[in-house]
């Protein structure tokens, strides 16, 4: 029997996907042949041999372009594909310093423990596949202790997070002089990961991390590791302070690429109701995994990861040929470091098949080669997409990618125009070092660490603004200058008190108390917490089923058994602002009839869940309710409000429009701010949060609320107020260019698209919110 050609493969699974939905569109991206060099002549024999040993007889251009950067002591940032051998550009040149000089160290960075991990295992096979007399050790909050002595007296890598440098390492700096003083490079990788209010606080960590590096003699050159954005060499120049070199061509090949577009069969006509994406992307990978194609699929929350596993395996089940010899797993958040770590191997090794996972998979963990990635609905950006679409064909060879659509606007807009999706380029990256609020912190934090010299600047900061902050904490007590310097005069460590992240650290440790075991099974942050694991919620581990017998939020602990119920459980939560403090209020626009008002203050952000929903397996349906009797989360932050009232001239146009009509408009124009906001305050979208009211119960007028998403602000509310003409200018002008009829993703959104009226409203609001119209013609 003929033996079927990939052509073939892919002909006969785009008709078995017809007959299942709507292949919307396919765009297939061709394979393209290597670029290769030979290995660097200065080479140590003994590494050579290691590479030999792993089949790398050759370097692909941009691995060796990176090794004569790094060589010559030259910052520098590489940006290529996910699989185009990134790892090498930095661990080659490291490891080659590391032979030629005894006493040479180096410091890698990863945004999470599990890239830690991964590099360590990576790096193993390199120094220990060659036994080269290079130490390496991860020092995170698993280290333990014993580790952590070995780390800080003679390991010669240091693979560690920012957390961990910044709480860990940097404050203790005097049990790490030897590592100091020899320090030759810092790898940054994911640098893409950095960005926003936590790259800010990354690039503090970096000044601090250079003052200590040239307090003890030393000047590390520099590597950042990045997946596709917009600015790669601006961000990395933002974050050290200095000008940094560009690898952007990529010498990999790259096997041939099929996308398929599905979106799923109308159940609904008169609503537009598809079948689920979820459900409809477990039989695609399934389908998938039955003919043979190892396959990841990407699923949008934890819940949903461990439904479809569970899902699928169930339809595997076959006791009499070890279930059809396919094994799928689940990866998220949550899951035991062990655990994790076993899922990598077995990817890797081939013990198994399919893997579905959040966007934990997303970043470059080493899982092996993969087939075929099945996206579930638009992961909220084009660089999200791509690295999990890049998921697949990781060594080369020919793949498919899966994008299967939801019911949401924006999934469908996708649907309808091709040239759009497939025309987006990343999104650009930005932070600012020098924010106030994050600039204090972390004065702080390097005066506790070295005392500053009297015209010391901070990073780039001048002596005379690193002078005036440090001033302001000696007025709180925080620091006293004596003899020309400034010290540390308070308690403690003020790295313990400031998180580089949103989120809590506090986690909740989930233990198995079935027949009276006591074995803990994961753990989950205290936010999800409350929403996944209230009482008698069902919690899913590795396929296996949990209920949940009590959370206790104050003990952090929450206590599970085995169960067998027939159903799923699902949080219903209600998240509500109020404004706490009106600090200053002003009115804003030209002309003789004011334009709208804006206030500052404080506001109070509460999350709730308050019931859940019990879901039968499978259908999905809907079998009960019950109660959640938890405190909420409560964030209290900082706040923008646009608010208008009838006497203003935005507030006269809002009046004249029904309630939902002022309500899409509210929307349209914060979707814009939103989006176009971080392009003025240097932050990220992530770190602002919207909150649209057609009537708000306390300026009892329409309003539109930003908040920072950091606990007690950050300093965006306060800039945005100071940038609302250039944001009303560029979203006007956004409007204005955009070519579309009725709204689309680059402007005001996918809600209206069609309704040519709406776009043409909200151009109208936008100008009256600046002049009367007509006033600028």
């Amino acid at each position: 029997m003929m033996q079927e050609t990939a052509t073939d493969f892919l002909a006969r699974f785009e008709s078995w996907l017809r007959q299942r939905g709507e292949v919307a569109w396919t765009h297939r991206f061709p394979a393209r042949a290597p670029e290769l060099v030979d290995l660097p002549a200065d080479l140590d024999p003994a590494l050579r041999t290691a590479l030999e040993g792993r089949g790398i007889t050759r370097l692909y251009t941009h691995q060796a372009d990176s090794y004569q950067f790094a060589r010559q002591g030259r910052d520098f940032v590489v940006v290529t594909p996910t699989a185009s051998g990134k790892t090498l550009c930095y661990n080659l040149p490291v490891v080659q310093t590391l032979l030629e000089n005894p006493v040479a160290r180096a410091l890698y960075l990863f945004p999470t423990k599990a890239l830690s991990q991964d590099q360590q295992a990576e790096l193993n096979e390199i120094a220990l596949g060659g036994s080269l007399p290079v130490k390496i050790q991860t020092y995170d909050g698993d280290t333990p202790a014993s580790l952590r002595t070995v780390a800080k007296s003679s390991a010669r890598i240091v693979i560690t997070n920012p957390d961990m440098l910044h709480s860990g390492i940097l404050p203790n700096h005097a049990k790490w002089v030897t590592f100091f003083s020899n320090l030759r490079y810092v790898v940054v990788d994911e640098m893409h990961a950095y960005r926003g209010v936590f790259g800010s606080h990354v690039g503090n960590v970096l000044r601090r991390l250079q003052r200590i590096a040239a307090f003890y003699g030393a000047r590390p050159t520099f590597i950042f590791c990045s997946a596709t954005i917009a600015n790669p060499r601006e961000l990395a120049e933002s974050l050290i302070e200095r000008p940094v070199n560009l690898v952007d061509h990529n010498g990999a090949s790259l096997g041939e690429k099929t996308m398929f577009f599905f979106n799923p069969a109308i159940i609904d006509p008169v609503q537009g109701m598809r079948r689920s994406s979820s459900l409809e992307s477990e039989q695609i990978a399934l389908h998938l995994l039955q003919e043979g194609v190892k396959t990841i699929l990407f699923a949008r929350s934890r819940l949903q990861v461990e439904l479809i596993a569970s899902y699928m395996n169930q339809s595997l089940e076959n006791p009499y040929n070890e279930n059809n010899r396919i094994r799928v797993s689940p990866y998220r958040s949550g899951l035991l470091p062990s655990e994790r770590r076993a899922i990598e191997k077995g990817l890797r090794e081939g013990s198994i098949q399919g893997v579905v996972s959040t966007n934990a998979l997303e970043l470059g963990i080493d899982i092996g080669g993969l087939d075929a990635a099945v996206i579930s609905g638009y992961p909220g950006s084009s660089a999200s997409f791509w690295q999990q679409a890049g998921r697949a064909g990781r060594r080369g060879a020919s793949s498919i990618a899966v994008f299967v659509a939801s019911s949401s606007p924006l999934d469908q807009y996708f649907a309808s125009h091709p040239e759009y999706f497939l025309s987006q380029g990343a999104e650009a990256a930005h932070v600012d070092l020098d924010n106030p609020y994050i600039f204090i912190d972390h004065a702080k934090c390097a005066a506790f660490e070295l005392p500053f010299a009297e015209d010391e600047g901070f990073g780039a900061s001048s002596g005379e603004d690193t002078g005036e902050a440090l001033a302001l904490l000696e007025s709180e007590g925080v620091l006293r200058h004596t003899g020309r310097r400034w010290y540390w005069s308070n308690e403690g460590y003020p790295s313990e008190t400031i998180s580089l992240r949103s989120a809590t650290s506090d986690n909740v440790v989930i233990v198995d108390v079935t027949r009276g075991a006591y074995s803990v099974i994961g753990e989950m942050d205290r936010a999800s917490a409350k929403e996944l694991l209230f009482d008698n919620a069902i919690y899913i581990h590795l396929g296996r089923q949990f209920m949940v017998q009590k959370l206790d939020v104050e003990k952090r602990l929450c206590r599970v058994e085995r169960s067998d119920a027939e159903y799923w459980t699902d949080s219903i939560t209600k998240t509500d602002l109020h404004v706490l403090t009106e600090d200053e209020s002003r009115d804003f626009g030209r002309g003789e009839v004011v334009a709208f008002r804006y206030s500052i203050g404080d506001v109070l952000v509460r999350t709730q869940a308050e019931k859940y929903k019990k879901l039968r397996f499978h259908t999905h349906e809907n079998v009960g309710y019950g109660e959640i009797s938890l405190p909420p989360e409560e964030m209290q932050t900082r706040a923008l409000a646009l608010v208008f009232p009838k006497e203003t001239r935005a507030g006269t146009f809002l009046a004249a429009k029904d309630p939902a009509a002022c309500a899409g408009i509210l929307v349209g124009v914060g979707r814009l701010f939103k989006y176009l906001a971080p392009l003025f305050l240097l932050c990220d979208s992530s770190d602002l949060g919207i909150s649209e009211r057609a009537r708000d119960p306390h300026f009892e007028a329409p309003a539109l609320y930003f908040y920072d998403k950091y606990p007690g602000g950050t300093g965006l509310a306060e800039a945005l107020s100071g940038k609302l003409e250039q944001l009303l200018a560029a979203s006007l002008e956004r409007i204005k260019a955009c070519p579309c009829k009725g709204g689309c993703p680059s402007c005001i959104g996918v809600d209206f698209i069609g309704r040519v009226d709406f776009k043409t409203e909200i151009a109208e609001f936008l100008q009256d919110c600046m002049e009367p119209r007509g006033a600028g013609a």
